[in-house]
Protein backbone atom coordinates (compact mmCIF):
# COMPACT_ATOMS: atom_id res chain seq x y z
CA UNK A 1 0.00 0.00 0.00
CA UNK A 2 0.99 3.61 -0.95
CA UNK A 3 0.25 6.48 1.75
CA UNK A 4 0.54 9.92 2.01
CA UNK A 5 1.43 11.09 5.24
CA UNK A 6 0.20 15.12 5.83
CA UNK A 7 1.99 16.53 8.92
CA UNK A 8 2.35 21.02 9.45
CA UNK A 9 5.95 20.17 10.81
CA UNK A 10 8.41 17.67 11.10
CA UNK A 11 8.37 17.71 14.85
CA UNK A 12 4.82 16.62 15.52
CA UNK A 13 5.87 13.35 13.49
CA UNK A 14 9.26 12.85 14.28
CA UNK A 15 9.21 10.02 16.50
CA UNK A 16 6.82 8.44 14.01
CA UNK A 17 9.11 9.46 10.96
CA UNK A 18 11.76 8.14 13.43
CA UNK A 19 10.77 4.12 13.18
CA UNK A 20 10.69 4.13 9.27
CA UNK A 21 13.31 3.32 6.52
CA UNK A 22 14.88 6.35 4.97
CA UNK A 23 13.99 5.86 0.59
CA UNK A 24 14.75 8.92 -0.79
CA UNK A 25 13.96 13.06 -0.62
CA UNK A 26 11.38 12.84 -3.67
CA UNK A 27 10.75 17.03 -3.42
CA UNK A 28 11.81 19.90 -0.77
CA UNK A 29 8.58 18.74 1.36
CA UNK A 30 7.88 15.19 0.52
CA UNK A 31 10.23 12.21 1.81
CA UNK A 32 9.72 8.47 0.90
CA UNK A 33 9.99 5.71 3.31
CA UNK A 34 9.16 2.63 4.20
CA UNK A 35 7.63 0.77 7.01
CA UNK A 36 5.23 -2.33 8.25
CA UNK A 37 5.36 -3.04 4.25
CA UNK A 38 3.99 -0.09 3.19
CA UNK A 39 5.59 2.89 1.29
CA UNK A 40 5.28 5.86 2.72
CA UNK A 41 5.42 9.80 1.90
CA UNK A 42 5.50 12.22 4.41
CA UNK A 43 4.50 15.56 3.61
CA UNK A 44 5.28 18.46 5.74
CA UNK A 45 2.97 21.29 4.66
CA UNK A 46 3.72 23.51 7.03
CA UNK A 47 1.24 25.31 8.91
CA UNK A 48 -2.51 26.31 8.25
CA UNK A 49 -5.56 25.00 6.45
CA UNK A 50 -4.38 27.09 3.24
CA UNK A 51 -1.10 25.32 3.02
CA UNK A 52 -2.52 22.18 4.26
CA UNK A 53 -5.13 21.91 1.42
CA UNK A 54 -2.83 23.54 -1.34
CA UNK A 55 -0.20 21.03 -0.51
CA UNK A 56 -2.02 17.97 -0.01
CA UNK A 57 -4.09 18.43 -3.48
CA UNK A 58 -1.19 19.08 -5.60
CA UNK A 59 0.78 15.78 -3.84
CA UNK A 60 -2.61 13.83 -4.48
CA UNK A 61 -2.58 14.99 -8.40
CA UNK A 62 0.81 13.95 -8.79
CA UNK A 63 1.30 10.76 -7.76
CA UNK A 64 -1.41 8.04 -6.72
CA UNK A 65 -2.29 6.43 -3.12
CA UNK A 66 -4.57 4.09 -1.69
CA UNK A 67 -4.36 6.24 1.41
CA UNK A 68 -4.13 9.31 2.84
CA UNK A 69 -2.84 10.30 6.64
CA UNK A 70 -3.18 13.52 7.98
CA UNK A 71 -1.06 13.25 11.88
CA UNK A 72 -0.96 16.26 14.40
CA UNK A 73 -1.76 17.80 17.65
CA UNK A 74 -4.34 19.50 18.76
CA UNK A 75 -6.38 21.05 21.34
CA UNK A 76 -9.46 20.01 23.28
CA UNK A 77 -12.78 21.96 24.45
CA UNK A 78 -13.52 18.80 26.59
CA UNK A 79 -11.72 18.08 30.03
CA UNK A 80 -12.43 14.50 29.33
CA UNK A 81 -10.25 14.39 26.53
CA UNK A 82 -6.95 14.28 28.38
CA UNK A 83 -3.63 15.89 26.97
CA UNK A 84 -1.57 12.56 25.57
CA UNK A 85 -5.35 11.03 24.02
CA UNK A 86 -5.55 10.20 20.15
CA UNK A 87 -8.14 10.60 18.34
CA UNK A 88 -9.84 10.16 15.00
CA UNK A 89 -11.45 13.38 13.82
CA UNK A 90 -14.38 11.94 11.74
CA UNK A 91 -16.03 15.72 10.87
CA UNK A 92 -14.87 19.21 10.76
CA UNK A 93 -15.12 22.67 9.74
CA UNK A 94 -14.27 25.89 9.07
CA UNK A 95 -16.05 28.44 12.08
CA UNK A 96 -14.68 31.53 11.01
CA UNK A 97 -15.63 31.25 7.56
CA UNK A 98 -18.47 33.86 7.27
CA UNK A 99 -19.33 37.44 8.21
CA UNK A 100 -20.24 39.34 11.71
CA UNK A 101 -23.72 40.82 11.93
CA UNK A 102 -22.95 43.19 15.50
CA UNK A 103 -22.07 40.65 18.34
CA UNK A 104 -23.49 37.52 16.39
CA UNK A 105 -21.79 34.91 13.29
CA UNK A 106 -23.46 34.35 10.30
CA UNK A 107 -21.60 31.35 8.43
CA UNK A 108 -21.43 30.80 4.78
CA UNK A 109 -24.29 28.04 4.50
CA UNK A 110 -26.27 31.03 6.80
CA UNK A 111 -25.49 33.89 4.03
CA UNK A 112 -26.82 31.51 1.36
CA UNK A 113 -23.15 31.63 -0.15
CA UNK A 114 -22.72 27.85 -0.13
CA UNK A 115 -25.25 24.97 0.05
CA UNK A 116 -25.55 23.13 3.13
CA UNK A 117 -25.00 19.63 1.23
CA UNK A 118 -22.77 21.13 -1.62
CA UNK A 119 -19.96 19.25 -2.06
CA UNK A 120 -18.14 18.50 -0.32
CA UNK A 121 -19.71 19.58 2.81
CA UNK A 122 -22.73 17.84 4.41
CA UNK A 123 -24.54 20.23 6.41
CA UNK A 124 -21.98 22.53 6.75
CA UNK A 125 -19.56 20.00 7.87
CA UNK A 126 -16.83 17.88 5.88
CA UNK A 127 -17.35 14.25 7.22
CA UNK A 128 -15.51 11.30 6.46
CA UNK A 129 -18.39 8.76 6.23
CA UNK A 130 -16.04 6.32 4.64
CA UNK A 131 -12.90 5.59 6.98
CA UNK A 132 -10.37 3.14 6.05
CA UNK A 133 -11.16 -0.05 7.32
CA UNK A 134 -8.66 -0.57 10.19
CA UNK A 135 -8.42 -1.79 13.44
CA UNK A 136 -6.51 0.62 15.32
CA UNK A 137 -8.37 3.62 13.56
CA UNK A 138 -11.16 1.55 14.88
CA UNK A 139 -10.20 1.62 18.31
CA UNK A 140 -9.21 5.08 18.24
CA UNK A 141 -12.28 7.94 19.52
CA UNK A 142 -14.25 9.34 17.26
CA UNK A 143 -14.86 13.19 17.86
CA UNK A 144 -15.64 16.32 15.91
CA UNK A 145 -13.32 19.04 15.14
CA UNK A 146 -12.98 22.95 13.89
CA UNK A 147 -10.15 23.96 11.69
CA UNK A 148 -8.91 28.01 12.88
CA UNK A 149 -6.66 30.51 11.67
CA UNK A 150 -6.74 31.89 15.08
CA UNK A 151 -6.39 29.22 17.83
CA UNK A 152 -8.85 30.03 20.76
CA UNK A 153 -7.34 31.76 23.89
CA UNK A 154 -10.67 34.20 24.76
CA UNK A 155 -13.50 33.07 26.90
CA UNK A 156 -16.16 34.56 25.50
CA UNK A 157 -14.59 33.56 21.78
CA UNK A 158 -14.20 30.13 22.86
CA UNK A 159 -17.69 29.70 24.70
CA UNK A 160 -19.11 31.53 21.22
CA UNK A 161 -17.69 28.87 19.18
CA UNK A 162 -18.67 25.77 21.28
CA UNK A 163 -22.27 26.71 21.76
CA UNK A 164 -22.15 27.59 17.65
CA UNK A 165 -20.21 24.01 16.46
CA UNK A 166 -20.04 22.53 19.16
CA UNK A 167 -16.74 21.34 18.70
CA UNK A 168 -14.81 18.36 20.83
CA UNK A 169 -10.98 19.23 19.09
CA UNK A 170 -9.45 22.35 17.08
CA UNK A 171 -6.33 22.24 14.72
CA UNK A 172 -5.09 25.14 12.49
CA UNK A 173 -4.74 22.59 9.46
CA UNK A 174 -7.43 19.12 9.58
CA UNK A 175 -10.63 20.97 7.37
CA UNK A 176 -7.58 22.00 4.79
CA UNK A 177 -6.30 18.19 4.33
CA UNK A 178 -10.17 16.68 4.58
CA UNK A 179 -11.51 19.19 1.51
CA UNK A 180 -8.15 18.24 -0.04
CA UNK A 181 -9.09 14.55 0.10
CA UNK A 182 -12.87 14.51 -0.30
CA UNK A 183 -12.40 16.44 -3.44
CA UNK A 184 -9.66 13.85 -4.81
CA UNK A 185 -11.64 10.67 -3.87
CA UNK A 186 -9.28 8.92 -2.04
CA UNK A 187 -9.43 7.41 1.84
CA UNK A 188 -8.27 9.14 4.37
CA UNK A 189 -8.08 9.45 8.23
CA UNK A 190 -7.51 12.79 10.43
CA UNK A 191 -5.83 11.55 13.24
CA UNK A 192 -4.61 13.57 15.99
CA UNK A 193 -3.17 13.94 19.73
CA UNK A 194 -3.89 16.13 22.41
CA UNK A 195 -1.75 18.85 23.32
CA UNK A 196 -3.31 20.88 25.50
CA UNK A 197 -7.55 22.16 26.61
CA UNK A 198 -8.78 25.05 24.80
CA UNK A 199 -8.65 28.06 27.48
CA UNK A 200 -6.75 30.89 28.37
CA UNK A 201 -3.23 30.65 26.78
CA UNK A 202 -1.16 28.68 29.45
CA UNK A 203 1.92 27.24 27.42
CA UNK A 204 3.02 25.57 31.15
CA UNK A 205 -0.15 23.51 31.03
CA UNK A 206 0.94 22.26 27.20
CA UNK A 207 1.59 18.19 27.56
CA UNK A 208 3.23 18.61 23.83
CA UNK A 209 5.85 15.86 24.06
CA UNK A 210 3.29 13.61 25.41
CA UNK A 211 1.07 14.62 22.33
CA UNK A 212 4.12 14.12 20.04
CA UNK A 213 4.73 10.93 21.60
CA UNK A 214 1.09 9.36 21.65
CA UNK A 215 0.77 10.23 17.86
CA UNK A 216 3.50 8.60 16.77
CA UNK A 217 2.20 5.31 18.77
CA UNK A 218 -1.14 5.85 17.33
CA UNK A 219 0.01 6.43 13.82
CA UNK A 220 2.47 3.17 14.22
CA UNK A 221 -0.29 1.02 15.25
CA UNK A 222 -2.27 2.50 12.10
CA UNK A 223 0.50 1.08 9.67
CA UNK A 224 0.36 -2.18 11.28
CA UNK A 225 -2.84 -2.58 11.09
Amino acid sequence: MRILVVAATAAEIAPFAARLRYGANRTQRVVSYNGAGHDVDILVSGVGMVAAASWTSRELSRQRYDLALNLGVCGSFSRTLTPGTAVHVVSDCLPELGAEDGDAFLSVQQMKLLGSDEFPFKRGRLVNAEPPGNRALDRLRTVHGITVNTVHGNDRSIARVVEGFKPEVESMEGAGFMYACLIQGIPFAQVRAVSNIVERRNRSAWKLDLAIGELGLAAWRLLES
